[in-house]
C-alpha cells in the first residue's frame, strides 16, 4: 500500500490551524507598535492551536520542506553556531546569515536612545560588526547576545561559576550507556527570562521557542523529541525540522548510533494573520520528494562540523514563498 508523502503532516498541521485554530493577540512593546502605527497598518494577530506531533523517519529521507524552497544555507550556518556555545552573531554576519541581527541591534538601539552612544540603523550596525575583528570591543559588547540556544546546550551557567555542556554530556553517555533515558537538553533557563532574570541577565531576545529536547535510543536507533513551545508554524518551523534533525544525524555519525525517527511536538502552535495569503498559496502544492543529507563521514566529533562537511543532494522544492517577520516581544 502506498503510504502518505511525511510532509503532509506539515501541510496538514497549516490546514489544522487555518480551520480551527483561535484568533489571538500577540505582545508588542511600545516601540514597535509605534512603527506599525507609523505605517500605517494594524499590527498581526495570531491563530493557534495547542499540541500537536509531527515525526519523521530520516531512512526515508531529510525532512527538508519541498512545498516551498527553504533556506538550507541559513539553517546550516545557525546550527553550527548553536553547536559551537557562541551567543555573539559574528560568526553568523560573516557569513552573510541574518536571522539574529534585529536582537542585537535592538539593544544597541535601546541603549542609544538612553543616550549611551550615537545610534545606528540596524543596517549600518551589522555593517560594522561584519567590517570589525572579532576581538573588538564594539564585536564583543554589541554582537553578544547574552542569552542563546548554543550558549544554553554547551555552556548552561552553573550556580557554582562552572560552565555545563549538556549536550557534550549527552553525546558522551550514548556512546557509553545508550540505553539512559535521561539525555535531555534545556535551553530554558527562567534566570534570563523576563522579570525573572537577574540583574544584567535580562535581554531583548525573546524566550527561547524551541525549549527542551531529548535524545533516546529505541531499538538499537536514535531518536530525537523535540518540544516547541510556541512555533511560527509558516517561517520558523520549516528551519526547526530541518535543524534538528541535522542536528540527529550528526549526533548519530558521532555516537555511531543508526537514526530513527525526529519527532516534534509542540505547545501552541499558530499563523500569523499577515502569512495567511503566504500560507493558502503553499497549501495549493504537492510536496516532491525528499532530498539527502550527507555528512562529511571523517567527522567524528560534534564541535569539528563546518559549512563544508553539510551537503544536501538531490533537493527540488517548489520557489520560496516571501512573508514578513512579526518583531513581538519585550521586557
Amino acid at each position: 500500500m502506498e503510504t502518505q508523502h511525511p510532509e503532509y503532516q506539515y501541510t496538514n498541521l497549516l490546514k489544522d490551524i487555518m480551520e480551527n485554530g483561535s484568533d489571538k493577540p500577540l505582545f508588542f512593546t511600545p516601540e514597535v507598535l509605534q512603527q506599525y502605527k507609523d505605517k500605517g497598518e494594524e499590527p498581526p494577530f495570531i491563530r493557534s492551536v495547542y499540541g500537536r506531533v509531527i515525526r519523521f523517519d530520516l531512512s526515508k529521507g531529510f525532512p527538508l520542506l519541498t512545498t516551498k524552497k527553504v533556506f538550507m544555507k541559513g539553517i546550516t550556518h545557525e546550527l553550527i553556531w548553536f553547536l559551537s556555545g557562541s551567543s555573539n552573531i559574528k560568526y553568523l554576519v560573516d557569513n552573510d546569515v541574518h536571522i539574529w541581527d534585529e536582537w542585537a541591534w535592538k539593544r544597541y538601539h535601546k541603549a542609544a536612545l538612553n543616550g549611551k552612544h550615537e545610534d545606528l540603523s540596524q543596517y549600518d550596525f551589522i555593517a560594522k560588526i561584519k567590517a570589525e575583528p572579532t576581538d573588538s570591543d564594539f564585536v564583543k559588547q554589541w554582537g553578544d547576545l547574552v542569552t542563546i540556544y548554543g550558549r544554553m546546550w554547551r555552556r548552561w551557567p552553573a550556580s557554582d561559576g562552572r560552565e555545563i555542556d549538556q549536550l557534550g554530556w549527552v553525546i558522551e553517555g550514548l556512546k557509553s550507556k545508550p540505553y539512559r533515558k535521561s539525555y535531555v537538553v534545556s535551553a530554558w533557563n527562567p534566570d534570563f527570562i523576563y522579570a525573572m532574570a537577574s540583574k544584567g541577565n535580562a535581554n531583548e531576545v525573546p524566550p527561547f521557542c524551541h525549549t527542551t529536547y531529548q535524545f533516546a535510543v529505541v531499538n538499537n536507533k536514535l531518536n530525537l523529541g523535540l518540544f516547541q513551545r510556541s512555533a511560527d508554524s509558516f517561517l520558523g518551523v520549516p528551519f526547526n525540522i530541518a535543524s534538528y534533525a541535522m542536528m540527529l544525524l550528526m549526533v548519530s555519525q558521532v555516537t555511531g548510533i543508526e537514526p530513527g525517527e525526529f519527532v516534534h511536538f509542540f505547545g501552541d502552535v499558530h499563523i500569523y494573520s499577515n502569512h495567511f495569503d503566504a500560507v493558502k498559496e503553499q497549501l495549493s502544492r504537492q510536496p516532491n520528494s525528499f532530498p539527502t543529507l550527507k555528512l562529511n563521514p571523517k567527522i567524528k566529533n560534534i564541535n569539528d562540523f563546518k559549512f563544508d562537511d553539510i551537503k544536501v543532494e538531490n533537493y527540488n522544492p517548489h520557489p520560496a514563498i516571501k512573508a514578513e517577520i512579526a518583531n513581538i516581544g519585550g521586557f
